[in-house]
C-alpha cells in the first residue's frame, strides 16, 4: 500500500476558507462573526439549516452554499451533502504535496482551513421516552463523523472543530495571531475529534447491539 509520509508542514495556518455544518447552533452566532472579523476574506461553505442561520447572521457575500461548490443539490432529507470529491480533496490535500496542489487547481477545489461540525444528537433521540429503533436510526449521522475524521487526520494544517465549548478560545488565538492557527492548537483539536467520532460510533453500536434480531421485523411495513 502507498501511504504518504508528510515530512514539512507549517506551524501556523491561515484561516481562508471554513467548512461549517453544526446540529446544535450554541455560539455558532459569536463564532461566525469572530471568525469574519479574526480572518478578513474568510470564505464560509455550508449545507441546509446551517447555511440558512448563517446568512441572517453574515449575509450572503461571506457564504456559499455546499451544493453550489459541489454542483450537486443535498439528497431528499439531508442525507448526502457533503460525500463529494471536491469536498474531501479540500480537506485531505496537502500542503507541500505538488500533485494535491495540482489536484486542486485541476478540479478548481478549495483547500479548507477548519472544519466545525457537530453530530446528529444520536444519545438523546434513542434514549427519548417512547423512541423507537427507527427514531434512533434516522439519527446516525454519516457526513459529519467523515469530515471531522478527515479533517482531523489532516490536522497537519486543518483546524477540526467538534466541540461549541471550543469556540471562544479559538477566537482569542485567532485574534491574537492575525487569523492563524497554531499546530499545537490543530493537534489538540484533532485527538477530541477521535474520541468523539469513537464515542458516538459506540453509541450506535451499543444501543442496536442490545436489540434482537428479530425487531426489525416489528418496526417496518416489510413487502415480500
Amino acid at each position: 500500500m502507498n501511504l504518504n509520509r508528510v515530512q514539512k508542514i507549517d506551524k501556523a495556518v491561515s484561516l481562508r476558507n471554513a467548512l461549517i455544518s453544526v446540529a446544535d447552533k450554541t455560539g455558532l452566532e459569536e463564532f461566525v462573526r469572530g471568525l469574519a472579523a479574526a480572518c478578513p476574506g474568510i470564505r464560509i461553505y455550508s449545507t441546509g439549516g446551517t447555511y440558512a442561520a448563517l446568512e441572517k447572521i453574515l449575509g450572503p457575500d461571506t457564504l456559499c452554499q455546499v451544493s453550489s461548490y459541489t454542483g450537486q443539490p443535498e439528497m431528499q432529507g439531508g442525507l448526502v451533502k457533503t460525500l463529494d470529491y471536491r469536498i474531501y480533496l479540500g480537506l485531505l490535500s496537502e500542503t507541500y504535496n505538488p500533485r494535491h496542489q495540482e489536484d486542486l487547481r485541476r478540479t478548481r477545489s478549495r483547500a479548507f482551513d477548519l472544519v466545525a461540525v457537530n453530530l446528529y444528537p444520536f444519545k438523546e433521540a434513542s434514549a427519548a421516552a417512547g423512541a423507537t429503533p427507527e427514531d434512533a436510526r434516522t439519527h446516525i449521522d454519516i457526513g459529519g463523523p467523515c469530515m471531522l475524521r478527515a479533517a482531523a487526520k489532516n490536522f497537519l494544517r486543518v483546524a477540526a472543530v467538534c466541540d461549541p465549548a471550543d469556540y471562544p478560545a479559538l477566537l482569542e488565538e485567532l485574534k491574537k495571531s492575525g487569523g492563524r492557527m497554531d499546530i499545537l492548537t490543530r493537534f489538540r483539536l484533532a485527538k477530541k475529534v477521535f474520541r468523539h467520532t469513537a464515542g458516538y460510533d459506540a453509541a450506535i453500536a451499543d444501543y442496536f447491539s442490545a436489540l434482537p434480531d428479530a425487531a426489525a421485523d416489528t418496526i417496518y411495513e416489510i413487502k415480500e
